[in-house]
Parts: C-alpha cells; structure tokens; sequence
C-alpha cells in the first residue's frame, strides 16, 4: 500500500507546484489581464535537456500561446515559409517558378501552389468550417489553441530578432493570423486527396474548338494508379512503423508502445517536441507537427499513441459525362448542370499578375490528372471530378486534444468515434493497464464494394480492385456516396466500419493495410477502400512483424526492448537475398558481368563482400552500401513477378515471396552497375556504412545508421545519393519523432524518445544538432515528464512569456 500511495502524494505536489509557478506568471503579465485577445496572453516554458519546452498555462488560448512561442523560438523560418504558403503568396516572395517543397501540398512550382491555395482562400472555405458547431466543426477549445497559436508566434516576432540565416530579414516573415493556424491545419488534412493532385487542379482546362484528347488508357491508368498508392511507394516521404505491446508480453503486466514516424527531415512536416500542462485538465508530452497547436504523436500518464501513413484511399473520382454543346457543362440523370469557375489571381515578383480559371463540380474539382504519370484528360465528352471529405472537416486538432486526455485504449477508440477528424493515418496504442489497440479509424468516402460494383466508370472497374481507387458514374444520382449512422460527416464511413484490433499480444503498422497487423489474428471484412486483403506485404512489414512477433513470444518486454528493436537496423531484404546474390555472383563465368553501358566488369571482390555482410545497416557494417545499391539497380531491373522463385502465399504472407532468382536476367547487370558506381565513385566496396551515409552538422560529418524502405529496415532512412560527395550526404526523409514507452507503479511515464532532425532548423542554434548527434550514436533522451523530473533537469531554463 505505501508503495502505491507514496507517487501518487509526488505528484499531487508537484502539480500544486506547477499551479503556484502558474499563477505567479500570470499575475506578473502586465495589469493581470486574463482576456486572451487583448494582451493578456501568457504562458511559462521550461526547457530541459536538448531544448525540449514543458509549456505550462491556465487554459487553451494561452496554452497555444506558448506553443506557438515555442515553435517560433526553434522554427520560425519554418512557419514563416507554411503560412506563406496557405496564404497563396510564395510567387510573389519566391517568384512563380520555384519548388515550393512538398511540404504541404504535391504542387510543382510556386504558381500552382498559390492558385490553389488562394482559391481556397477566395471561396472562404476554412471561414466556413470554423463556422461549424462541433462536433461537425472545430471546438471551442480547439478554436481557442489556434488562436493563441498565432499569437504566441507573433508576439515571438515582436520580441526577438529573427537570427536563423534562412529568413533573417526577409520581408515574407510577418505575423499570423488564426486563420492561417486554421489553413495550414486543413492543408495538412487534404495532403492525401486535393493536396496530391494540386497541379491536376490548377491546369485544368476544358477542350476548346477542334481539340483532340485522348481517353485514359484503363490499363495504364490502373497500374499508376497501383504504383502510386502502393504500400513504400517510391517517392514517398512519409510512412511509419508502430507496435503497441499487451500487457500479456510485457515484465510488468502494462503495456507498451513504440512509435517511428517515417517524416521528412525538412520542411513544413518537421515535428517539434513538447510537453503540454494546463493543471487538471491536460498534461502530455509528445511530437507536434509546425504550425498545429496540439501533440500528434504523444502519450500521459496513462496512455501513449502513434499513427502510421494508413492505405484507405482518402478520395474518390468521379466521370463526368459533359453536355455535347458545352464541355463546362454535365449531365445527372439527364439533367444539365454547369461547373462553376473559380478565377484566381495571384501576383508575381517581377512580372505581371497571372490569372487561371479553376472549375469545380458537385463532387468538387475537375482534374486532369492524378499525378505526372497518371493523366486523366478532359475531352469533349468526358471530364473527372476529385471528392475528398477531407477538404470539408477541421477536426484533427479535436482528434489530437482528445488523445492527449484519453486515460486508456478505450478513451483513445471513444476520442476517434466523438470526433472523426484523423485524416490518412491508423492509431496505434498502448496503455498503463496492459491494452493494445490498431484501429484504421480515418477518414474516407463511403465507397462500398457494393457501390463499386454498380456504380464503376469502365476505368474505375480497374482502378478499383488493382488500387482502391473508385472512379465512379458521376452521371447517375443513384451512384452518390451513402452515409453510415454514425458518420459524422455525409458520404462517409461511420467508426464502427473501421478495421480494429483490441488487446492483441502485439498490435503493428508498417503501412500495409490493417489485414496482417497481428499474424495469428489477421483482420478482414473491410471494403476494398481501406486496403487489401490477403495480399504481399512490403519489405518493411514482412521484418517489422518477424521482429514483433518474436518479441511478443519471448515476453517479458520493457522499454529496453524497445529501444533495441528500434535500432537493430536489420535489412530483411538481405536475410532474404544476400547469400543468394554473393553465391550466384561466385558462380559468375570468369568473375564478370555485364553492366547496362554494355561494358564487363570484374566483381569479383564484391562477391566475398556480399557474403561477409552482416545483414545490417549499422554505421559500421561492411557490405551495407554495396547491397544497398546492389538492390535497388535490381528492383528496376527484374519485374516483382521475377524476383523470387518461392511466390506470395497468403497461407505464409511473412515468409514469402523468398528465394532470390538470380537467374533473372537483370541479377548480373545489376550486380554489375552496382560495383561500377561505387568505383567510379571511389567508395570501396567493403567501405563502412557510416563513412558514405551522413549529414554534415556544425561542419562535421555524422555518420547515420538505419536504411531504405525497399530493404525493409525498421529504422528507416532515404537518403539524397550525391557519389562525388561521398555517398548518402543529406537525409530526406525516415525515423524523426522517436517514442518508446511504458508505466511503472507510478504515474510518471517511463519514456524515451528522440528527434532525429534536433529541435531547430537554425545552425545558429544549440539545438540545430544535438539530438542529431545522439542519433548518430544510438542514443535516446530521457523524458521529464512528472514536475520533479523536470525541476531536476540539468540547466533547467524557466522563461515567462506574455504579450506585449
């Protein structure tokens, strides 16, 4: 009994102590003004070690006061780029050509971002949201948090000099407004839908007289569709691995949960780490993505949580059929309907204003494509209109806060049905009583397979099964979207049509679909829309579940354990494949093979290389970077239907496909490529890991462990190949906001997390690097969670912040 009762009397103190540290910074802002719009606003930060805030305030106004204080303080130039961003204005500070960074939308050059974004703009679609009663709409709460969001950044402006070199002195870093909070949440909400296709959107133009277009081949069109959707497909900057563990594997009976978010490295999706304390009514710590006052990926005292990329399709497309006479004109049941034309101007640095004509239907925006290769072109007959429910819902933030609340599993399955605002991700969970939960609870069009079946395009009968991509009948009322009882928002699925999976030993995402997220309970019964069923797993998935599952069997599991698997850095693609390449490479007649120039080259050396590989992609492993290069020259050499001589089996999904095919015609060829480059390079093939894969911090190289999605490493890394720099010299994308957590008797959390990318983008800064080095090294930091942790950390910093 005095075992249990001892913490709980710690903390019930220390959160008395927070409440008196609180109530002295508000009464010391200036004529003790608590009105959160005039002047008022305040909030005390606490950074511990490596520049993590612990942001202390008296409600949710000033709380995303300090928030945004904080995020300025670390990435102001971040920020400044994202609301310029959703404000449509980087042609006019960046001129119209520039790559606007795929931060927040798929937009190929600055013009195209800013004509769609500022048609958003013009037809008020974020005001019309905010306008919204919750649930339907954003909350008071949340409404409150963006608002001092914009604040606490704008009082940051006010009160500092902007040092960071990538910004200091621009005249496109001016103050937010909580508008701008709100466009650059409901940016992030449409990045799987409106967002992918932006240029599809802002180039769309209808046929004029004598045009010629032709159909969409179906057969083409299906397979980009599959490639662009698939699982880790190439190109893609964002997935995620995360396994919640039962309390039936665990030392202690409660459960635990690892999150390794697959983000990218810069830019507007950079996560920054946080602690959120309003005494009694929220206390969490985790990672905040910029510009959104609310933890994503996080956990409490009571419950943690992390989301995977998930594979529903967050859109559907609809064929129009278009009157004869009029190809901005389309028929529903034999009526005539007309697009409606949104005109949009944006101004240019040096050059004229430039002006485009967007039409948007019933269903929403006409597009002309789905992506570069996958074209879908307007004729005189036919055009194609994008839905995407999430460009109507500003509910993630809700989402987000009730997550930060939830006491359980339980609370986190009741925050998802309450507020049906999470996006395109699942939610992975653990927590203190010994639950697990996966649950693929997001938002998408209400796209039975039913419907499907009735209602498909002939291109969409395709598209549909290869990659759950529904192009439906737009001409027939009878093929609109049904709504589930429980669905918030029309035209979509309710939360108990959602794929979930409660208290299983191990419950694991490695965005594949929701079907093997436990081997021995595999999940089905769900529409084609949210993922396959019985089908090849990825690289990624194949290890992540190999590992899990054998740590679920040992048991006996702490957060230890965690931390190992996470940077274990095993390459299942070379379990499977190494020994296969290094014996068919020996076999090879007088050590050579043909390289794509058509030239021979010895690999000889590469051979015994190949074998003495430890099949892991730790800094110092010999082999890694050969086989790396090696693999992928082989995977866009030999089609997947020839890679292995052992097929998929959905009887054995984790074991199969295996056994390389060295026979393929491309196995030697890519063999060859492979050593050619790295010679040429003048990288040895036996070279360590780490000596060719780095980023360059504060003038000094850090070597970086972890690998490619193709490999199927846990701890992923895509790097940005540069040979005649050394190799691997910058990371894109891969493991960022790092969490490994689990409970004691107490009701402190015992967390490690990480970082990857440090806290801020300015190299001036102590903190550009630092969590950067510990990565390099394999470390972790310890969170300070409870109030006398965080009163314990070395250097403690207490800033008192307020408006001016």
């Amino acid at each position: 009994m005095r075992m249990r009762t001892r913490p709980v009397v710690a903390w019930g103190t220390a959160l008395l102590t927070a409440s008196a540290l609180l109530t002295a910074t508000a009464t010391a802002a200036p004529g003790g003004s608590e009105r959160p719009s005039g002047g008022g606003l305040s909030a005390t930060i606490r950074y511990t070690e490596y520049g993590v805030p612990h942001v202390l305030a008296k409600d949710y106004a000033h709380l995303g006061f300090g928030t945004g204080w904080a995020q300025a303080a670390d990435q102001v130039c971040v920020l400044a780029q994202s609301f310029t961003t959703v404000r449509g204005e980087r042609s006019r500070h960046f001129g119209p050509d520039g790559d606007p960074g795929g931060g927040l939308s798929s937009a190929t050059t600055n013009l195209t971002s800013d004509l769609y974004f500022r048609g958003v703009r013009q037809a008020g679609t974020v005001e019309k949201l905010l306008k919204q009663s919750a649930p339907r709409g954003p909350s008071r709460a949340a409404k409150e948090l963006m608002r001092g969001l914009a604040a606490g950044y704008n009082a940051w402006l006010r009160q500092n000099r902007v040092t960071d070199p990538a910004c200091a002195k621009a005249d496109w870093v001016r103050p937010a407004s909580a508008l701008d909070v709100a466009r650059l949440g409901h940016a992030v909400s449409m990045l799987g839908g409106q967002g992918r296709v932006v240029d599809g959107i802002t180039g769309a133009n209808p046929p004029g007289p004598g045009t010629t277009r032709r159909s969409p081949d179906p057969r083409g069109t299906a397979e980009a569709a599959r490639r662009l959707l698939a699982p880790g497909a190439e190109g893609a900057d964002m997935g995620s691995n995360a396994v919640a563990f039962s309390g039936r594997t665990t030392a202690g009976g409660r459960g635990l949960l690892l999150g390794n978010p697959h983000y990218p490295w810069h830019g507007s999706r950079r996560f920054l780490q946080l602690q959120q304390t309003i005494p009694g009514k929220l206390n969490v710590s985790g990672g905040a993505l910029l510009g959104t006052p609310v933890v994503n990926i996080g956990f409490n005292s009571h419950v943690a949580w992390s989301h995977t990329v998930a594979t529903g399709v967050p859109f559907t497309v609809h064929e129009l059929t278009l009157d004869p006479a009029d190809p901005t004109a389309y028929l529903v049941d034999g009526e005539r309907e007309r697009m409606t034309r949104r005109t949009v101007t944006v101004p240019v640095r040096d050059g004229a204003p430039v002006t485009r004509t967007q039409w948007w239907t019933r269903y929403g925006p006409v597009v002309t494509s789905l992506g570069s290769q996958l074209p879908l072109p307007w004729t005189a007959r036919t055009a194609y209109a994008l839905n995407d429910p999430n460009a109507a819902q500003l509910r993630a933030g809700d989402a987000n806060l009730r997550f930060g609340k939830a006491r359980s599993v339980k609370g986190v399955l009741r925050a998802l049905r309450d507020t049906q605002g999470l996006p395109w991700v699942n939610t992975v969970a653990a927590d203190r009583a010994g639950h697990s939960l996966l649950t693929q609870s997001q938002i998408l069009p209400r796209v039975t397979d039913d419907l499907a079946a009735r209602c498909s395009a002939p291109l969409g009968k395709l598209t549909y099964p290869v990659a759950g991509v529904a192009v439906l009948d737009g001409s027939r009322r009878d093929c609109a979207l049904g709504s589930d009882e429980d669905a918030l928002q029309p035209g979509t699925f309710g939360p108990s049509r959602m794929p979930t999976l409660k208290d299983a030993p191990y419950a694991e995402n490695s965005n594949d679909s929701a079907w093997l997220s436990n081997a021995d309970q595999p999940l089905t019964g769900y529409e084609r829309i949210f993922g396959t069923i019985g089908t090849e797993r990825t690289m990624r998935t194949r290890g992540a579940v190999e590992d899990v599952a054998a740590m679920a069997r040992r048991g006996g599991l702490t957060v230890k354990d965690l931390q190992r698997q996470q940077f274990a850095n095993r390459a299942p693609a070379g379990d499977l494949a190494a020994a296969d390449a290094a014996r068919a490479c020996a076999a090879l007649p007088s050590g050579s093979a043909t390289g794509s120039d058509g030239r021979a080259v010895d690999v000889r050396a590469a051979c015994d290389v190949l074998k003495a590989w430890d099949r892991t992609m730790n800094t110092g492993s010999r082999g890694a970077l050969l086989f790396d290069r090696f693999w992928r020259a082989l995977l866009t050499k030999v089609p997947g239907a020839q890679l292995w001589k052992v097929p998929f089996s959905a009887s054995d999904p984790v074991r199969t496909p295996r056994s390389l095919n060295t026979d393929a015609p491309g196995f030697g060829t890519a063999l060859a490529d492979a050593v050619a480059e790295l010679r040429a390079a003048g990288i040895p093939l036996d070279a360590r890991l780490g000596d060719h894969q780095f980023v360059v911090r504060d003038g000094k190289r850090l070597p970086i462990h972890g690998g490619t999605e193709s490999l199927g490493v846990w701890n992923k890394i895509e790097g940005r190949w540069n040979p005649t720099a050394g190799g691997y010299t910058e990371v894109g994308s891969g493991s960022s906001h790092i969490q490994a957590v689990g409970w004691d008797a107490s009701l402190c959390p015992r967390a490690r997390t990480l970082l990857t990318y440090s806290q801020s983008s300015n190299p001036r800064s102590p903190h550009y690097s630092d969590q950067t080095r510990l990565y390099s090294a394999e470390r972790w930091v310890t969170s300070r969670f409870c109030e006398r942790d965080i009163h314990k950390a070395p250097g403690l910093k207490v800033v008192r912040v307020r408006e001016r």
